[in-house]
Parts: structure tokens; sequence; C-alpha cells
């Protein structure tokens, strides 16, 4: 089977481009726990192909769960997959994992669950991370709380841009200028290091659209006059436009 025909496969099983990239950070060998795990998916997929040994698929909700438990039976990895109802890992006991999954969550959820179960994570190897929302200060996050850094990627699917990253805890002191701290924290800094072709195309999108709308601001105030909120709305959208250059020059290098 090639890989486009897997990959189409995958999807058909409920596997999109976003999660198949998160379940391709995963380091072969690991014990995941996969913390959302909705339907089962992701650990489905790296039990199946072999990636993991063993996964621990927890969710909140009792739906997914029984969803997920009936996907893992008719795959035939009850043995490999145990499925906990848990808000966040608060039924993981430290040193059962060393790889967390968090996929397909706003960020100040992910922070949480990363503040109240520190004990369990602090022993793990990797967290692989896809926030949905809130990115630039879930990055500021992981960064005051000493995660470093090992990979990120980016994924365009259904109109939307994904990005996400693997961390490890420990202790990363920061030598960056507070600029440039800024654009790594609303960009990526491995994206922008490795000139990744997704962003790129995001920034050019984010270039135009924020151009539009910095027109259609300066046009109502010459219309009507200008007001305290759409003033602080043009200063807003001016400070994003200089952090979005000097991420766009990391491409000209």
């Amino acid at each position: 089977m090639s890989r486009e025909t897997e990959e189409n496969h995958i999807r058909k099983e409920g596997l999109s481009d976003r999660l198949l990239a998160v379940a391709s950070m995963v380091t072969p060998g690991s014990v995941v726990c996969d913390v959302g795990c909705d339907h089962g998916y992701v650990s489905i997929y790296l039990v199946d192909h072999q990636v993991c040994p063993r996964v621990i698929a927890m969710d909140v909700n009792e739906g997914p769960l029984k969803a997920a438990m009936e996907h893992v039976r008719e795959a035939g990895l009850l043995p490999y997959i145990e499925i906990r109802l848990s808000d966040g890992v608060t039924a993981l006991e430290p040193g059962e994992a060393d790889c967390l999954i968090i996929a397909g969550m706003g960020g100040r959820l992910m922070e949480r669950i990363l503040t109240e179960g520190r004990g369990q994570i602090a022993t793990m190897k990797e967290v692989i991370l896809q926030p949905q929302s809130e990115i630039a200060a879930f990055r500021k996050f992981l960064r005051e709380q000493g995660y470093a850094l090992l990979s990120e990627n980016m994924i365009f699917e259904d109109g939307k841009y994904y990005p996400m990253m693997k961390v490890a805890p420990g202790k990363v002191r920061n030598t960056e200028t507070v600029l440039w701290q800024q654009v790594y924290d609303r960009y990526g800094f491995l994206l922008l290091q490795e000139k990744h072709p997704v962003l790129h195309q995001f920034l050019v999108w984010e270039e135009n659209h924020n151009r539009e709308i910095m027109e259609k601001l300066i046009r109502q105030q010459a219309a009507t006059g200008t007001n305290e909120r759409r003033t602080q709305r043009l200063e807003q959208l001016k400070q994003e436009t200089e952090l979005r250059r000097m991420a766009l020059s990391c491409y000209e290098e």
C-alpha cells in the first residue's frame, strides 16, 4: 500500500491530516497518554501501525470514551489500549507514560491541564501539543514554564492553519530579545528557523487579510472621524505587521 493510499485509508477511519501529523511526532516505542482522545483514532493508529506498544486513552466525557472503546474493540486492540475517564491527566499515575498528546483544545484549557498535571508530566520524555486557539499566549506559557522545544509542524486543512509542537519538561533559559521573542511566540521558533512552507503561506495570507482590515478602518476614520476603539485596533494591527515582517525576513536569509 502506497503512503498516499495508506493516508487516505486512515482518513476514512477518522484520522485527519492534522491528527496524522500529530501522531507522526510521537517517538517510536513510546508509551503514550492521549488526553482528549475523542473517538480513539490517534490511539488506534499509534498501536495499529506499531509506533507504540501501549496507549492510555483518556477523555473527560463518557460519550466519546464509549465510542473509543467500541472502535478499539473493533480494531482488536483492547490488550494494548486502555480507556480511562479523566479530567486532564488526573487518572494517570507518575511514570505510567513517557509521552503525552493533547490535541484539538484551546490554549487556555491546555495550560490548565499541564499546570494541574505537573507531577505526572515532569517525568515524561516528550509532550505533543496542538492548540486550537491563543497560540502566542500558549507558546509563551510553555517558554515560561521551562519546556524545551524539540520540533514543530504546521498543517493547512479545510481552510484552517494548525500549528503543533513537541516539547520536553525541563529548565530552559530564555536568551532572545523581547521583540524577537514576541515573533517566536506568535509564529514558532523552529517553524521560522526551518522556513516551514505552510507558515510562509499563513504569513502571506495574514499580511493580505490584515491589510484589508487596516484599509477599511482608515476609510471609516476618513468618513466618520476617529474613535478610541478604532485607533487602538489600528495600533494593534501596526504592531502585528512589524512582528509579521520580522518573521517574513527569516525566509529571505
